[in-house]
């Protein structure tokens, strides 16, 4: 019997324990695309307690508790902090297969010192140990980025946001970590939420263009886009609930537009007409900026009406839409590169079955400009565990160029989660050292070494043309 998460955690063979150990575990950490607050960035927030780190928004561990029977008063309700840790602890000691009790376990190992298995019986134990651990300066939001070997991080912003928080930090020379915005225009895209004309009224005082029809929206944007870049900005996020293709004449793009501003309703169609005129614009300023578009597609969200009304989105009520829109996704693709507009992309499905229709799409858009232009982006949400994550690279090492994968992100709103990294790190080299082992590949350990820290992070620094050093 092998020892609970000892240092050979998930490394089943030596050639798995040597890539890890060589070249993986002593790579720095890029996190590309997470949903942190910038402003606790700046402010070096110092946390009271476990439960603010680890319950505050987590809403992968408010779902797992539902589902365990806890009552919401100890999930997101007025429960003592100190109750609803107990909770959780006791929750996730029976949390077996699931990735939360792997992560959970990494991080009270990286930051609290603590190698035991938490439970009911040892949540008091591990409670004070955290808590006293969290009261001491090296546990500021700062310290625990700096002691997780992070070099730059990319937040998730409305073009409405004046990134006072981002222009702060990169004034302060104190902290060297880059902590850049990333473009997410979800909002100005959704025409058919009731809260839109209230966020045009918004974008039209922040932009300084009044937002009265689709060409002056598009002009508003691009002054937002400029003033993002001015920030360090080069990477764009959609979160798209389904991908539709529907092209239309620039009229009738208008005439949507104009029905909408009228207060009235649109229809489906008029919709995704919409929606696609508003993406091929954003796709084609992309490439004009050598921005990368992520697109996260195939979630339906808030299920659950009375919940959502009563806590509002993100509270752990969404899940895997089973369409599949490979033919309109390589439809779109082949828009923006028709006319030689087509940025550097990365797919993101939730629905894992939906990972050999993207290792095709992308084979058909690569070209001389980039290594892996059109990526499949790392395992999304759930499916961002061992078999999600080994999954998803045996079927892009299947069908395009796993050596390319600029890999792992967070999409975290904790600042304990960089151990995700190493959860992907430990699994990435155990996938390769098995392949090694199995004589699939030569034990060739200078191309090991590339492919691994490339992977890891390498790969992302060249992608998306961040400014920093490559590790060696």
């Amino acid at each position: 019997m092998k020892p609970f998460m000892d240092k050979n955690f998930l490394l089943s063979n030596e050639t798995a324990q040597k890539l890890y150990f060589d070249y993986a575990a002593t790579t720095p950490v890029l996190d590309y695309h997470c949903h942190i607050n910038p402003q606790e960035i700046y402010e070096d927030r110092q946390f009271e307690n476990i439960t603010q780190v680890w319950l505050g928004g987590d809403h992968y561990k408010w779902r797992f508790m539902r589902s365990c029977g806890v009552d919401e008063y100890y999930i997101t309700g007025e429960a003592p902090d100190k109750e609803k840790f107990f909770k959780w602890a006791e929750c996730l000691g029976k949390a077996i297969g699931n990735p939360l009790f792997h992560w959970s376990h990494l991080e009270l190992q990286k930051y609290f010192g603590y190698n035991g298995v938490l439970n009911k019986k040892t949540a008091e134990e591990v409670w004070n140990l955290c808590n006293e651990k969290l009261a001491d300066p090296s546990m500021s939001v700062r310290n625990i980025i700096k002691q997780s070997n992070v070099t730059l991080i990319c937040t998730t912003d409305d073009p409405v946001d004046s990134l006072e928080w981002h222009k702060k930090i990169a004034e302060d020379n104190s902290f060297d970590v880059q902590v850049l915005p990333a473009w997410r225009p979800d909002k100005a895209m959704n025409i058919e939420k009731p809260t839109y004309l209230d966020y045009l009224a918004t974008l039209s005082d922040v932009s300084g263009i009044k937002v009265d029809s689709f060409a002056s929206l598009c002009e508003a944007l691009k002054k937002r886009m400029d003033f993002f870049a001015s920030m360090g900005c080069s990477v764009s996020d959609h979160g798209l609930e389904y991908v539709m293709y529907a092209p239309a004449s620039a009229e009738t793009v208008e005439s949507i537009f104009a029905k909408r501003l009228g207060g009235a309703s649109i229809t489906k169609e008029e919709e995704i007409i919409f929606k696609t005129a508003f993406m091929l614009f954003v796709g084609k300023e992309y490439a004009k900026r050598n921005w990368v578009m992520q697109l996260h597609y195939g979630c339906k969200r808030d299920n659950n009406t009375p919940m959502f009304n009563k806590l509002g989105p993100d509270t752990g009520y969404d899940c895997i839409n089973n369409y599949a829109p490979s033919s309109e996704m390589a439809d779109f693709l082949n828009a923006l590169n028709s006319t030689d507009e087509l940025p550097k992309t990365i797919l993101y499905s939730l629905n894992p079955n939906d990972n050999q229709s993207i290792g095709t799409i992308l084979g058909c858009f690569q070209d001389s400009t980039a290594v892996a232009k059109i990526q499949q982006g790392s395992a999304w949400w759930f499916n961002d565990h061992k078999t999600g994550m080994t999954d998803q690279m045996i079927s892009l090492a299947n069908l395009g160029n796993l050596s390319g994968f600029v890999g792992m992100l967070t999409d975290s709103r904790s600042f304990l989660s960089y151990t995700r990294h190493d959860y992907f790190r430990r699994i990435l080299c155990n996938l390769i050292g098995t392949w090694v082992e199995n004589g699939e590949y030569p034990a060739d350990y200078e191309t090991l070494e590339e492919i691994v820290r490339g992977i890891s992070y390498n790969n992302a620094v060249n992608y998306f043309n961040f400014n920093l050093e490559l590790a060696k």
